[in-house]
């Protein structure tokens, strides 16, 4: 036994350490080690009893646990002979709880089965009541909840089951209750009640001989037949009440006579009848068919004078729009409304309605556009001024001594005076029909032509009238100015007979002729090719004229007939000659 402690051993150890020559440092090395496994091996047994005691405590206490639930799930305080508080070891108190334990467990098997006896008869009622006659005990599975089995919560299950028991009684009372509904909405709407009996079951025919049956599905048909009957009733009486003041509105609008109205007074007196309606046949299909063709058949008639009532009220809206130059409807709208109206598809309170309303809205568009149009108007009297006046002014004749000579003079001089109007009335326009459109969100159309195009295509013409005037005027003044160019050259050539004539009786025809000799050169400059070109033309036609007056005074005529010919040509250029 020495041999083997710890002590001797240790001992040789050290004997063999100094034998060998062992140095301090692995001595200290080695024994370290030693005790570390020492303590490794002491731990490893505290752990492995630590287990073992933690194992006997947790296997107490889940008995424990179990005996205090069976306690609590049988609704009882405590077991008779088993002590409120145990002692000893654990293993002790594991041995005194086990036979307890044992006799929870059977009182719960009983319990168990008691609930189970109970549930399944409430089970199997429950299943002839949902409907379902061929109930199986051995494949049904009843569910006992194992955390409640007290004797109160047995009683009320068997208090539940006594009230199940008392239902089907009163269940067969409510199915008797929905077949005599049933039996009096099928007699008032004329339909066979047997078969709407024998459709929601069988056995609730009588002919059939079978017990009724009582589920909740056959409650809940016949539920949902005694509900779709009465709404069905109330449907075919809203129905005919329509139908009857459709053809009340009829008759008094066709002028029906009396005796066509007596063959659905019937259905006119379902007006009046504020009760209930129970007489037999009175809510057939058959009265309402006969109802809908009746009033089919006036409509048909309603409808021509309908067409008519339409016609007019689009005649109206058209004469709205055309006043007031807007967007008529397209023709293919109104004759597929019209089309309708043959075809009996639209409804001509709507119809009527809606054409109202597009009646006012085209009023009320008309009525902004007022304002803007009465510019138009004056803008459309103006330019027709504008194209007479044009037209005046191309006349050669407009100052002839003829008749209505005066008249039209007048009217000139009040066209040009509207013509000048034009180009503030234009700007005004733009001006209102910008701030309309921005408003109204939409283009202001004038017969389906945007206004404003119109106006900006007018100022552009109108511009381009003007720059061809201007360009007439300065061509005409050129070709005026030299032809004066031309007479005053051909006035001032020296002769026998000019000279005789006074200063003074010559100042009204040539004392212009440098200024316009200038006039001349200043207008040629200002006109393009083609005009100097004419210009150039009229120079030659002078020298050609000077030529042949040179050749007329060479000719030495007379001087009395020269004397003549000049006082003529001063007459004509500069005025009458001083005496």
């Amino acid at each position: 036994m020495l041999e083997t402690s710890c002590g001797y051993l240790l001992q040789e150890l050290k004997m063999i350490w100094d034998e060998v020559g062992e140095d301090q440092f692995e001595r200290e090395k080695v024994l370290l080690d030693l005790e570390q496994d020492c303590l490794e091996v002491y731990r490893r047994k505290v752990d492995s009893a630590n287990i073992s005691r933690a194992r006997l405590h947790q296997e107490l206490a889940e008995a424990e646990a179990e005996f205090t639930h069976l306690l609590l799930s049988l609704g009882e305080r405590s077991l008779p002979g088993r002590p409120e508080k145990m002692a000893g070891t654990l293993k002790e108190q594991l041995d005194s709880i086990t036979p307890a334990l044992r006799e929870m467990r059977l009182r719960k098997e009983e319990r168990v089965s008691q609930f189970r006896a109970v549930q399944g008869q409430i089970q199997k009622i429950s299943a002839e009541i949902a409907g379902q006659s061929e109930y199986d005990d051995s494949s049904s599975v009843v569910v006992v909840n194992e955390n409640d089995l007290s004797l109160k919560k047995l009683e009320e299950y068997q208090i539940e089951l006594q009230r199940l028991h008392n239902e089907k009684n009163e269940r067969l009372q409510r199915v008797e209750k929905h077949i005599d509904k049933v039996y009096n909405l099928s007699a008032v709407l004329g339909m066979d009640s047997s078969m709407i009996i024998t459709k929601v079951h069988p056995s609730l025919n009588e002919l059939c001989g079978m017990s009724k049956n009582i589920s909740d599905s056959i409650l809940a048909k016949l539920n949902s037949t005694v509900k779709s009957l009465e709404e069905e009733k109330q449907k075919r009486l809203e129905k005919l009440r329509q139908l009857g003041r459709a053809l009340a509105n009829l008759w008094n609008l066709m002028d029906t006579p009396s005796g066509e109205r007596q063959l659905f007074r019937h259905v006119i007196d379902l007006l009046s009848v504020s009760s209930e309606v129970s007489d037999p046949g009175s809510l057939t299909s058959s009265i309402i068919q006969q109802a809908e063709a009746e009033v089919k058949r006036l409509d048909q008639l309603k409808a021509s004078k309908m067409k008519e009532l339409f016609l007019k009220k689009q005649n109206e809206l058209e004469e709205i729009c055309n006043k007031s130059h807007m967007e008529i409807p397209s023709q293919s709208e109104m004759d597929n409304i019209t089309s309708l109206i043959n075809s009996g598809e639209i409804d001509h309170a709507d119809l009527l309605t809606s054409m109202d309303e597009q009646i006012l809205r085209a009023k009320e568009e008309a009525s902004s556009r007022k304002a803007i149009m009465e510019k138009v108007e004056k803008w459309m009297l103006a330019r027709d001024e504008e194209r007479w006046l044009e037209e005046y002014s191309r006349d050669e004749n407009r100052y002839s001594v003829s008749r209505g000579a005066h008249k039209n003079l007048r009217r000139a001089e009040r066209a040009r005076i509207t013509v000048n109007k034009i180009p503030a009335l234009v700007d005004l326009l733009i001006v209102k029909t910008k701030s309309w459109e921005e408003e109204r969100k939409k283009v202001f159309l004038y017969d389906e032509v945007p206004l404003l195009a119109m106006l900006e295509e007018y100022n552009m013409s109108r511009q381009e009238r003007e720059e061809e005037k201007q360009r007439q005027r300065e061509k005409k003044k050129v070709q005026s100015q030299v032809v004066v160019e031309q007479e005053n050259l051909f006035v001032s050539r020296p002769g026998t007979s000019s000279r005789r004539l006074s200063n003074g009786s010559l100042n009204g025809g040539f004392t212009n002729a440098v200024p316009l000799n200038r006039r001349v050169s200043l207008g040629i400059q200002h006109l393009g090719s083609n005009n100097i070109n004419s210009a150039t033309q009229s120079i030659s036609f002078i020298k050609e004229g000077r030529k042949a007056q040179g050749e007329k005074m060479f000719a030495r005529p007379s001087l009395a007939h020269l004397r003549d010919e000049t006082a003529s040509v001063v007459s004509t250029f500069s005025g009458p000659v001083s005496p």
